[in-house]
């Protein structure tokens, strides 16, 4: 059995070799990566069996005491705030170090130096979009604003940084060993570049596609077709909220001209299909222990190494529990001993782009009303492994950074669009989440969000005193209605934001007499709401399903909420399915093959179970019928954004025989069933050829749920196939690359009652037994106890570490 599990270690890291050749250059060296004392073979044994009783931490004012459980989640126990965060630096680059620097890198658009040319326009875009710059603005403002926390943040990067310098060649997390590079030092701009990371991960903009709908469709067809507030929005805040405020006014200009030619570029990458959350809490009134539960779960894309790496922090003025982002300082989304909160992205749009008309081809200066403003030169300087440094010339205007011209994704003299986005102005994330470790109430939570800017969040929040609440937190601009839907003339001074929404007037509630609170990623309010919201891409069938169960629901327990958080009831199809059956009419019938399919149908639930077959027919029908629909605006050389299923689904069951389904391009008049019957003829096309190749078209099969590693070549160190249900749109919203990246639910009664669970482990290393080991439980709705634990609390200790 030894020299069988040689043989196949050996196989696999040559295999790794080999592949990460082809991508990304020359077959790293050999004889290091099979050095039996320094190689990959060390990364084969797990952190209980390296387990030190004690460590040497240079720079702590007392010893702080590190106890792993059984899962190897690390509880540390300081004395004050600075060693605290220099412990937990330490604590998570021993675990986490190689994602930690591999997402900073891809942060600053410096991945080319790790894999060579493949990743240069990655990182050309990164650093044309300013994250980089907006993380020094955001340590110029932390610095100046807020010297404490800056000290803290280099406390944390000083643990990190005496983590790397001890770190022997036998030690070197598995990744670095093949792609044949080591660890640089951390530092606090790079916690702060993370942050900025997430904001880039989390924000999008179709500015440029709406510009394009614009000039396509017109005005009237466009408010038709994607109308911002449809009919039948649930919003974030109770609908009927009182602001209590009075609101700053918003001056619109008289006329309003936009650039008028269709825009041919390829819009900047946008958020990841399935990014999104759910949080929510319920009050004592809801609840059978009479303690209010707040629950959440962030949508992200699932990765190995996992995005969250869980905690508990204490010192003796806190202690707190939950999920931290490695590289960042404090817990993201978690509890205390008197408060809970989790966050949803807020969806809002931050970004706007500007047409910019420059004076000459030296670009030093652009026109501005009616004068000619100077512009900055900022040099990228991307270093290319295996090839020369590649120079980038980035122009920047008081708006921002000219990210499209002549030189990037264009070869036109007249595209030059700058970016205007909140990310460039400077902020200090970093301080919400240290103020929200250590908050006790309502008041401790509103002070530590006052200083949260991006990505905008909605932040849930539960109480033991009893209060619920939900604030929608970012900087937003304050816009005249319609503003920065579409591309704006950069010349025209009108353009611009008249400043921003004051941060009191952010929209927010207070244990509402519905007894919850919760988002889904849906409009944050009604239209009653005094300043201009607009976002292409708010939820509606999450938010509906969780508020239409939380309406309902009395007596809750946890395990009702941690079942609401794993519910896979497909509303959409609940929606679609009866209109495209009716639509459909008997004709299929007759067909014995096609009389299979329509019984799975008819008899069908909606639940998107792992193991019910008829989400995949469904599915499979859906998108066909959609893509037909919408073919003439798939058809358009300039890049668009396609109606939501959501509006789609109304105009089928409203107006089917409306213009809207009747193609351009045929001698026929289409109409909704005409799309509908199409789509189920390609349906039995692909399940036949799916049954013929594949066999089981049970859900889970279908939609091959994957945990993929950060690098996705390396394909042994991802787990592919997890056996679970749910999907795009529900509660339990795991599709094939995305779902939920952490759930929590949290009980606040006298002696708080935690749970959680993410899809991977606690540990970084591809070898541990820690690296995967709680995907199974969180694919079948299962969570750990999180509850926060004592210094001297013997059971369930895996190991104890001190620092001194």
């Amino acid at each position: 059995m030894k020299y069988i599990g040689f043989f196949v270690a050996f196989a696999l890291t040559i295999a790794l070799a080999v592949a990460v050749s082809r991508p990304f250059g020359a077959i790293p060296p050999l004889a290091p990566l099979l050095d039996p004392n320094n190689g990959f073979w060390q990364n084969t044994f797990s952190e209980d069996e390296l387990a030190e009783e004690e460590l040497e931490l240079s720079n702590l004012s007392a010893e702080v005491k590190v106890i792993y459980d059984e899962n190897l989640i690390p509880h540390v126990f300081a004395s004050n705030d600075a060693d605290l965060y220099r412990a937990q630096g330490y604590i998570t680059a021993k675990h986490r170090l190689w994602q930690m620097e591999f997402q900073t890198m891809a942060a600053g658009g410096r991945l080319s130096e790790v894999v060579g040319s493949l990743a240069l326009d990655l990182d050309r875009m990164t650093r044309r979009k300013g994250l980089s710059y907006g993380a020094e603005k955001g340590a110029e403002f932390i610095k100046e604003n807020d010297p404490e926390s800056y000290l803290l943040l280099e406390a944390y990067a000083d643990g990190v940084n005496q983590y790397i310098d001890q770190l022997s060649d036998a030690r070197l997390p598995v990744e670095y060993k093949i792609l044949n590079y080591r660890p640089e030092h951390w530092s606090a701009f790079k916690s702060i570049l993370l942050l900025k990371y997430m904001t880039d991960m989390l924000v999008g903009d179709r500015d440029l596609e709406y510009s394009n709908l614009r000039k396509i469709l017109g005005e009237v067809m466009l408010d038709k077709l994607y109308p911002e507030y449809p009919q039948g929005v649930d919003p974030i805040i109770e609908s009927g909220h009182k602001w209590g405020f009075k609101s700053l006014s918003v001056t619109r200009p008289d006329s309003i001209s936009y650039p008028d030619n269709l825009l041919l570029i390829d819009p900047m990458p946008q958020p990841e299909d399935g990014t999104g959350s759910n949080n929510w809490a319920v009050s004592g009134s809801k609840t059978k222990s009479g303690n209010p539960i707040l629950a959440n779960d962030p949508h992200l894309s699932l990765n190995l190494p996992s995005l969250w790496y869980s905690m508990q922090l204490t010192t003796p003025d806190h202690s707190v529990k939950g999920a931290t982002l490695p590289g960042a300082l404090g817990v993201i989304s978690g509890f205390n001993e008197d408060i809970a909160w989790g966050v949803t992205n807020a969806t809002r749009d931050t970004r706007d782009w500007y047409k910019i008309t420059f004076q000459d081809n030296t670009r030093k200066a652009y026109r501005y009303g009616d004068r000619w403003e100077q512009t900055t030169f900022r040099i990228e300087e991307i270093k290319v492994k295996g090839e020369k440094v590649f120079l980038d010339t980035v122009v920047y205007t008081h708006y921002g950074p000219v990210v499209y011209d002549k030189t990037f994704n264009s070869n036109r003299q007249d595209v030059n669009f700058a970016l205007k986005w909140n990310v460039h102005e400077g902020s200090n994330e970093q301080k919400t989440f240290l103020l929200l470790n250590a908050s006790k109430n309502h008041e401790d939570y509103n002070e530590a969000l006052n200083n949260y800017t991006a990505p905008a969040q909605n932040f849930v929040f539960a109480s033991k005193s009893g209060d619920i609440a939900m604030r929608i937190q970012g900087k937003f601009p304050l816009k005249w209605r319609g503003q920065g839907k579409f591309f704006m003339d950069g010349a025209d001074p009108r353009m611009e934001w008249q400043g921003y929404i004051p941060n009191d007037q952010n929209a927010r509630t207070l244990n509402p007499s519905r007894g919850f609170v919760s988002s889904a990623n849906q409009h944050p309010t009604d239209s009653t709401y005094p300043y201009y919201v607009f976002d292409n891409s708010f939820e509606f069938y999450r938010n509906r399903r969780l508020n239409n169960q939380l309406k309902g629901m009395s007596n809750i327990t946890v395990e009702d909420m941690q079942g609401l958080q794993f519910d896979d009831y497909y509303l959409h199809a609940a929606e679609a399915l009866p209109i495209m059956l009716g639509l459909l009419g008997k004709d299929s019938e007759s067909d014995a093959v096609a009389k299979k399919y329509l019984a799975l149908l008819n008899e069908w639930d909606f639940y998107a179970d792992p193991n019910q077959k008829a989400p995949t027919v469904f599915y499979i029908w859906w998108k066909k019928t959609y893509a037909h629909i919408w073919t003439d605006l798939t058809n358009n050389i300039a890049p668009v954004v396609l109606p939501s299923y959501y509006q789609t689904v109304l105009f089928m069951k409203n107006e089917p025989t409306d213009s809207i389904f009747n193609l351009k391009n045929t001698a026929d008049i289409e109409t909704a069933a005409t799309h509908v019957k199409q789509g189920f003829k390609e349906m039995l096309v692909d399940m036949a050829k799916w049954e013929a190749d594949e066999g089981d078209f049970s859900w889970a099969n279908y939609k091959r749920t994957k945990i993929q590693h950060l690098v996705p070549q390396f394909k042994s160190f991802s787990v592919d196939n997890v056996y679970t249900g749910g999907g795009s749109g529900m509660l339990n919203a795991t599709s094939d690359r995305a779902g939920a990246s952490w759930r929590m639910v949290v009980e606040l009664g006298e002696e708080i009652k935690a749970f959680g669970i993410y899809p991977g482990g606690q540990s970084g290393n591809p070898g541990s037994k820690y690296y995967s080991n709680f995907i199974n439980k969180w694919a079948n709705g299962e969570y750990l106890n999180f509850d926060l634990r004592k210094s001297d609390q013997a059971e369930g200790v895996l190991f104890q570490t001190i620092l001194n």
